[in-house]
């Protein structure tokens, strides 16, 4: 078989393939046959076939030359046998004449002849482009055709309507029927005015087709008209049924395309047609509809009906009407060009309904009803078309357009949003939160995403935005004007957990958007910003803020900031230079190679975070040599803008400030020293100034805080660090600043506390220069401490001086009114005084942490620019040292406690009141006036060590102390521990105990006793022996209530100066107080836990000493502090003591305990207290008091061998107003337990009526108590106080005739009366049915009748006689 040539064979294989298949002698697969001429296919066809001559190619005979070209001979034509030529006619020309080649065309071009028309010259305009070339508008309305059609064939359609319109002579085209229906011949009227077919409706005016344009102008009408004259005859003398057949052999032959040209083009004209015979006849478009109208053709038939259907809804009124022949515009969808309308008017809101909020460009919320015009943009949304602005939702979809543009403008109305609604612009008018709202939808994350454009502009919004998100103007304000060292608590500052390094950032940032925004690698994107993109200096001011508000988070997010590669080294490089040109007034073009404030204040922030922070960018980042170029110089020789050069030099003198807080950069003080006394010394110039400058204030300030921690610094020792804390790695170091090198600078302070307190009776130009007395105070206290503190100075010295101070300064300044009316002020601006003022704002998301002070504080706050609270805490401060040091000035200094406005403060403050809600700014607030509470207290506690203070206040003090101990936020580790060991437990705190305090108790006792109640045990003499006890009783809370011992020594030595063991100045963001409300029972709720703990027990000896100092120091507070407790309920007091019993089987027996135990539950029962006895609602540290009452019935019946007092315990909770559920947990499931509860009714702590009324209305509790009764389980002599309140609760149910009782509860009632009544026990028959009322003085506690009642007598008389016919019936 031979086979077939593959793919990539030569010649040669062909060749070889060829030879093979000629020598097979095999017949071909393809036979050659020789088509016939064109006049005569048949006429050969009996030729025989001819022979197989078959083409073989030789490669041998082909030449190796490739023929010469040269053109062939002419071809000429050979005639067919059929079809002879003319003899006088050339071939040749025949050919020629018939040939139908593209070269045949273009060879008979005939020129046109213009000789006629007219020339138009270009007309004249006064624009410098030719007008654009647009559409006609002319076809508008009419329906489409199908397919598209070019702008020469809408133009010949134009032109060809333009003509039809016109005056012309009736001329008819070949109609092009349909090919099938009837057809039917109608004569055509007068009316039609032209040439009209038989069986066709359509009459012809003229030519459609031919117009002989291109001709002559009077051959072109002549032979157009010709032409048509002929077409209409030959058509008038044709049959129906031969113009259909014509019509139908013409469709078959054309083009359809051509066809569809040609029906598109008869349906215009008809159309044309129809509109001008409109135009003329008053009938309307109506009056062309005839029953002729089915005859019309199909493809004149089927835009008719889209017609009809099309325009049956309404038209749109566009400003525009939308054509055709507009690009993308051949199919209109009119649905689409609603937008284009005219806004509907706008609703007025009728309704209270919530309607979407809408933002204008600047973050405006705009009203509902408001109308403004659309030029402004504000329109440019579907949903709610009429109403401007756009919602939240609307600028989130804009943020994803592909137009960098949009995207900006998005984001940036997202910010203005954002800083509008932390300034509170919006208050109540919008339901919810925005940033929770915007928090809730994934903003973070979108401005994450923003952040990666490639977009500049887009990088620049989203950074702004940022900012508006997390940093509050305000917030930055409120920390910049802090007197103290300490950082606002903005953040847990503790170290990140494994759970937390596994969760998602969605899910971090929903617990705290900072963590979630670093998990999402923002600080290398910031880097790249700053370090590759170069932005403007706004971009450059906003990714600072950013980062410092990151720093201020917490210890990790600063440490993460520090830790972030290059990031420092880019901001310390490019924004604190060493060298820059100098930079005028005005707008910076950049911040680069120029010194920046906020560059120097995310330092100052990063390096507040912690000490090992600080040493890192001191040691690696040579901040030395910016610090010394900066400081250096005065803030007007630095070649900078005056502002920013104040805010520069000011934020340097903090940032050296925070690091001597440490004790570090105490070598820049030796190389700086002939500065910073320059610097001082033309202090009191500037304080001169007429009006002062607040910048120029700032960094005095700053300079003084900064003199104040070098003083610190030379006096401080060097002491071991602290070994529980992170953040003290470091080994402590001795301070390089010596006590020489820093004992000349009080004559430098001095003059200038003198000069500022000369304003304090100007309070315009007080407030102008606050910080700057405050700043001599803190300076003089610490010189003071540490002068004390030098081993060798002489103590006549420094106790002469502050003999000098005082008396010069001191106490003039005290003797003040001015003074006086800062005290009376405290009221005003105090949290405590007024909690409604630290109301959480609307939005502070929890997940967001802000001070909330965006709106700017009120000038008669805490944080406002009248708060007496900075100068009075710096004043307290330098008296409490001075007294501390010189005991002579204490009684003189003390002096200022008297004053009217702080008592009536302190009284305020003790009073009972809602309680600050603890939000981050009210922390913030309250740490300050917690402070100077202290410090006052402080110095009272010292001036009654040498003297006694008056009763009144001395109970004040006291309880100023005791609410001052349950208020205490962590970081103040250190005040709570000082208070317990100085005013707290301080006899001279208490002046009950000299003042009649333990008698008055007794005779208390006796007033109010009487043979119904239990002798309080001689509550005087256990209120005297409290006061014995007085130290232990402290040392017991001081073992169980001091704060953990790292937090403790790092709180003390950031109050007492201790630079060497200071770690952070970061403040943990608190969520509750140190201690709790109840923190009078703590110790004994610890040893109740750590009984159940230890299944062998505790020691007797530790655990009688802690239950008997809490239950000494618990009745001190109940019969004297009484508003020390009332944040504690009754039932959680309740439940403390029952933890008495509860932690040993031998604690409640001893007699202390039990004196101390009965005179606390006398407390509880007092007719003024008992009533707010409440067991049913929620207690502090208690699951739920019935679980605990299980346990203690438990415990009862296990240990208490009739114990009465245990006893009382049990029956006090069984009131009738409590739940039924401790009662049925006693007769239910501890029957047991009654037997030993023989409390007799004399020593009942409360009234028996509590237990009897109302009526028990519980079915099963009233079974219990039947059952209990008839058994013999509850009797008399056993339990004498259940006994009565069973028998009285019986007795009213059985005699109970309630018409609305279910038939349930009447059997029961019916099936119990008999069975009393049966009863063989007479005694128990008796009271059952002859109970009267309650009675504790009786032996049986309730009163008899001598004779039923007559319509009990009858009921029972009725019953009876149906129990002796029927029998008892069974329960």
């Amino acid at each position: 078989m031979l086979s077939r040539p593959k793919p990539g064979e030569s010649e040669v294989d062909l060749l070889h393939f060829q030879s093979q298949f000629l020598a097979a002698g095999a017949a071909p697969a393809v036979q050659l046959v020789k088509k016939g001429n064109r006049g005569g296919g048949d006429a050969n066809s009996d030729r025989p076939p001819l022979q197989d001559h078959r083409d073989v190619v030789m490669l041998d005979n082909l030449p190796d030359l490739p023929p010469a070209l040269v053109p062939s001979p002419p071809k000429r034509a050979r005639p067919s046998p059929g079809h002879c030529l003319p003899e006088d006619e050339d071939p040749e020309e025949r050919l020629r004449r018939h040939d139908q080649h593209i070269t045949a065309v273009l060879t008979k071009i005939i020129e046109r002849d213009t000789s006629s028309v007219a020339v138009n010259l270009p007309v004249p305009s006064g624009v410098a482009f030719p007008a654009v070339f647009l559409r006609s508008r002319d076809t508008q309305g009419k329906s489409a055709t199908s397919g598209k059609r070019s702008i020469f064939a809408q133009e010949i359609a134009a032109r060809r309507i333009a003509e039809a319109k016109g005056p012309s002579v009736g001329e008819v085209v070949p109609n092009v029927g349909p090919p099938e229906g009837a057809v039917t011949c109608e004569t055509p009227t007068p009316r039609n005015q032209g040439c009209q077919l038989p069986g066709s409706s359509h009459s012809f005016q003229g030519p459609n087709l031919v117009t002989g344009k291109g001709l002559r102008d009077q051959e072109a009408e002549q032979e157009a008209q010709t032409i048509h004259e002929e077409n209409i005859a030959r058509l008038q003398a044709m049959a129906p049924e031969e113009i259909l057949q014509e019509q139908q052999r013409l469709l078959a032959q054309l083009d359809p395309s051509l066809v569809a040209f040609l029906r598109s083009h008869s349906h215009t004209q008809e159309q044309t047609g129809e509109t001008a015979s409109e135009e003329q006849r008053p009938g309307g478009p109506s009056a062309n509809v005839t029953k002729e109208e089915p005859l019309m053709s199909a493809f004149a038939s089927e835009p008719r009906k889209r017609d009809k259907l099309e325009p049956e809804a309404p038209a749109l009124a566009l400003p525009v009407t939308p054509q055709k022949e507009w690009l993308h515009m051949d199919t209109v969808e009119l649905e689409k060009l609603h937008w284009t309308q005219d806004l509907p008017p706008v609703r007025r809101q009728q309704t209270q309904e919530r309607m979407q909020a809408r933002f204008s460009l600047q973050g405006e919320l705009l009203a509902p009803d408001v109308d403004l015009p659309t030029h402004l943009g504000l329109h440019h949304h579907g949903e709610e078309a009429e109403r401007a602005g756009y919602s939240l939702q609307e600028l989130f979809h804009l943020t994803r357009s592909q137009v960098s543009q949009q995207r900006a403008l998005a984001l940036h109305v997202l910010a203005q949003v954002i800083s509008r609604a932390q300034a509170g612009e919006f208050g109540d008018r919008l339901a919810g939160s925005v940033l929770s709202l915007l928090l809730d939808a994934g903003f973070l994350f979108l401005l994450r995403f923003s952040l990666d454009d490639r977009v500049d502009g887009v990088i620049a919004t989203a950074i702004r935005a940022l900012r508006a998100l997390l940093v509050a103007p305000g917030d930055e304000e409120d920390k910049e004007d802090e007197d103290e060292d300490e950082e606002c608590p903005a953040g847990k500052a503790k170290r990140k957990s494994p759970e937390e390094e596994s969760r998602p950032p969605p899910d971090l940032a929903r617990h705290d958007v900072i963590k979630g925004l670093l998990a999402t690698s923002l600080l290398p994107r910031l880097r790249y910003v700053l370090e590759v993109t170069y932005p403007g200096p706004a971009v450059v001011l906003d990714i600072l803020a950013v980062l410092i508000r990151l720093a201020r988070h917490s210890l990790e997010s600063a440490t993460r900031v520090l830790e972030c590669p290059r990031l420092i080294e880019t901001i310390v490089r490019e924004f604190l230079p060493t060298s820059w040109s100098p930079v005028g007034a005005g707008p910076t073009p950049s911040l680069y190679k120029v010194p920046c404030a906020t560059a120097m204040k995310l330092l100052r922030v990063l390096a507040s975070a912690g000490r090992n922070i600080a040493a890192r960018l001191l040691s690696s980042f040579d901040l030395r040599s910016r610090l010394c170029r900066i400081i250096a110089e005065a803030p007007q020789e630095l070649a900078l803008p005056p502002e920013e050069a104040e805010m520069l030099s000011t934020e340097a003198l903090r940032l050296w400030a925070v690091a001597a807080s440490y004790g570090q950069g105490g070598y820049l003080y030796r190389e700086l020293y002939p500065v910073l006394m320059r610097a001082l010394q033309v202090v009191p110039r500037e304080l001169s100034t007429h009006p002062p400058q607040p910048l120029s204030m700032q960094r005095i300030a700053s300079l003084l805080t900064l003199l104040t921690q070098l003083t610190l610094a030379a006096g401080s020792t060097p002491a071991e660090t602290i070994s529980d804390s992170a953040e003290a790695s470091l080994s402590a170091t001795p301070s390089l600043v010596t006590w020489t090198q820093v004992s000349g600078l009080q004559p430098l302070v001095e003059p200038c506390l003198r000069q500022t307190l000369k304003l304090l009776s100007r309070p315009e130009m007080w407030r102008a220069v606050g910080p700057v007395p405050v700043a001599c105070l803190l300076f003089l206290g610490a010189y003071y401490q540490a002068w004390s503190q030098q081993p060798s100075s002489c103590p006549e010295d420094w106790l002469q001086d502050m003999q000098r101070l005082s008396e010069e300064l001191l106490l003039p300044l005290l003797s003040q009114p001015t003074l006086g009316s800062l005290w009376d002020s405290l009221r005003h601006c105090s949290l405590l005084c007024n909690p409604l003022s630290c109301v959480p704002a609307l939005e502070a998301p929890p997940s967001l942490v802000s001070l909330g002070c965006s709106g700017g504080c009120p000038r008669l706050s805490l944080a406002g620019s009248a708060s007496p609270f900075p100068f009075l805490t710096a004043l307290l401060s330098l008296l409490n040292t001075l007294a501390q040091i010189h005991k002579g000035l204490c009684g003189q200094l003390a002096a200022i406690l008297a004053a009217p406005g702080l008592q009536n403060y302190f009284l305020q403050c003790v009073a009972p009141g809602a309680a600050p809600h603890l939000t981050p700014f009210s922390a913030w607030a309250l740490r300050h006036e917690y402070h100077l509470q202290y410090l006052a207290l402080a110095l009272a506690q010292k001036a009654a060590a040498l003297q006694p203070l008056p009763a009144t206040h001395a109970a004040l003090y006291h309880g100023m102390a005791l609410a001052l101990l349950s208020r205490l936020l962590p970081g103040s580790e250190y005040l709570t521990h000082e208070l317990l060991l100085s005013c707290v437990f301080r006899l001279e705190f208490l002046p009950e105990r000299t003042s009649g305090g333990p008698e008055a108790a007794d005779f208390s006792d006796q007033l109010s006793l009487g043979s119904s109640r239990v002798p309080r045990c001689g509550q005087g003499t256990l209120l005297a022996q409290a006061c014995q006890d007085l130290p232990s009783i402290r040392n017991c809370y001081l073992t169980h209530c001091s704060p953990a011992r790292a937090s403790l020594l790092a709180s003390q030595a950031l109050h007492r100066g201790e630079l060497q063991r200071v770690p952070t100045l970061l403040l943990p963001m608190p969520t509750e107080p140190l201690l709790p409300t109840d923190w009078p029972f703590l110790p004994l709720i610890r040893l109740y836990h750590r009984a159940s703990d230890t299944p062998s027990g505790l020691s007797p000896t530790d655990t009688m000493g802690t239950a008997m100092r809490v239950l000494q120091w618990v009745l001190v507070l109940e019969s004297w502090r009484p508003q020390a407790l009332w944040a504690v309920p009754p039932a959680a007091r309740l439940a403390r003591l029952m933890c008495v019993f509860l932690v040993d089987s031998e604690l409640f027996r001893e007699s202390p305990v039990q004196h101390l135990v009965a005179a606390l539950l006398a407390q509880l029962c007092q007719p003024q207290v008992l009533p707010n006895l409440n067991l049913d609602c929620r207690l502090p540290g208690l699951t739920s008091f019935p679980d605990l009452y299980a346990n203690f019935l438990d415990h009862f019946e296990a240990v208490s061998f009739g114990d009465h007092l245990f006893g009382a315990l049990v029956l006090l909770p069984l009131q009738r107003r409590f739940s039924v559920t401790l009662r049925l947990a006693l007769f239910g499931e501890h029957v047991g337990a009654l037997r030993a509860l023989s409390l007799p009714l004399t020593q009942l702590p409360v009234s028996l009526e509590c237990y009897t009324v109302p009526p028990e209305d519980n079915l099963a509790l009233l079974q219990l108590y039947f059952r209990t009764l008839v058994t013999g389980a509850l009797r008399p002599r056993w339990c004498p106080v259940l006994y009565a309140v069973a028998v009285a609760h019986v007795n009213s149910f059985i005699f109970s005739q309630d018409p609305q009782s279910s038939d349930e509860v009447k059997a029961a009632r019916r099936s119990m009366l008999q069975k009393t009544w049966l009863l063989a026990d007479e005694g128990l028959r008796q009271h059952l049915l002859h109970y009267k009322l309650p009675n504790s003085t009786l032996p049986e506690g309730f009163e008899l009748y001598s004779q039923l009642p007559p319509l009990r007598q009858h009921y029972l008389q009725r019953l009876t006689s149906t129990v002796l016919q029927n029998g008892v019936s069974e329960t």
